[in-house]
């Protein structure tokens, strides 16, 4: 099992001294991932549903601050030398498809070919209007054709790609990624919309556990969700062996005590005991790659979160 977590984009935590102490205590403590999630901006008033919780109310909206995403992954390449660099997730409709496909190349050359692409579709429309992205109700497709536009950038030596909303030919697209055809891309979403673009353009099913409307909150629930991930291959022709698996807890908090969901345990719930046994059930279940929540109030506790885990969590998970 590979762990990660979640670097600071807002909030009190979203410093240079902080966040090159919490990537570099990471590294040192054996986690695999650092990952970085995505706003442009914070709409002032916001009607669309946040999907994580249960209240729909968006985290992020007292402060309004968000550090850039690409920018913030830089940073994070300079400061770091072993840690993969994970969007979780770009909102790929948000930027256009050269310039994601420039970012993600730059940043892979400079960090020694350790990016790996989250996407997601976005959920705030508000967002969208406020940076004349396109349609909302198109972004499905957008961020289909990004995909497809980066991996031909990536790739090819003279890229041509003709789609609805991107077009280009007679290009040359350089440097390409250090990783070869291109980077990894990890398919963010609990939706059978996100499964089937796992399947088609997605080399790893990346879902948060906590979608009140798609819960994959028990074991139960996340061995279905896998389920239908391999179906869905089945039909489409694809093996599913060759999709990875990881999973994203951004609720999570080792400090609270176990719940439970219908009578049955929710995953990634309750003390260093529970969390290994519930590791172990994923581990069985098919995920590699397991990210947490590990940003509290301040500096210190967060690292001292970091510590107990490595300490009482990792060792102990076959």
């Amino acid at each position: 099992m590979e762990y990660g977590l979640g670097i600071p984009t807002r909030g009190p935590l979203a410093d240079p001294e902080s966040i090159e102490a919490i990537a570099r205590h990471a590294e040192a403590l054996g986690f695999s991932w650092l990952a970085v999630s995505d706003h442009l901006i914070v709409p002032r008033a916001i009607d669309s549903r946040y999907p994580y919780n249960d209240s729909g109310a968006f985290p992020g909206s007292a402060s309004g601050d968000c550090l850039e995403q690409f920018t913030l992954l830089a940073f994070l390449a300079a400061v770091t030398t072993r840690a993969r660099l994970l969007t979780s997730v770009t909102v790929v409709p948000h930027r256009g498809a050269i310039e994601t496909a420039k970012f993600i190349s730059t940043i892979d050359n400079l960090s020694g070919g350790r990016f790996t692409f989250g996407v997601g579709t976005g959920w705030m429309e508000e967002e969208f209007k406020a940076i004349q992205a396109p349609p909302f109700a198109a972004r499905g497709r957008v961020t289909d054709e990004i995909i497809e536009a980066c991996r031909v950038l990536w790739r090819d030596d003279a890229p041509e790609y003709d789609g609805e909303f991107f077009r280009f030919s007679g290009i040359t697209f350089l440097p390409k990624p250090v990783q070869r055809p291109g980077v990894p891309i990890w398919v963010g979403g609990e939706s059978n919309a996100a499964l089937r673009r796992t399947v088609r353009l997605g080399d790893t099913w990346f879902p948060i556990h906590t979608n009140p409307r798609h819960p994959l909150n028990t074991a139960a629930r996340f061995r279905d969700g896998v389920r239908r991930l391999h179906e869905l291959a089945e039909r489409g022709g694809r093996d599913p062996d060759s999709i990875g698996i990881a999973v994203w807890s951004n609720s999570f908090d080792e400090t609270r005590p176990a719940q439970r969901v219908g009578g049955e345990h929710h995953l990634l719930t309750g003390g260093s005991d529970a969390l290994v046994e519930d590791i172990g059930t994923l581990a069985d279940i098919g995920v590699a790659q397991v990210l947490l929540n590990f940003q509290r109030t301040d500096l210190e506790r967060s690292l001292e979160s970091m510590q107990r885990f490595a300490d009482d969590v990792m060792p102990k998970v076959a």
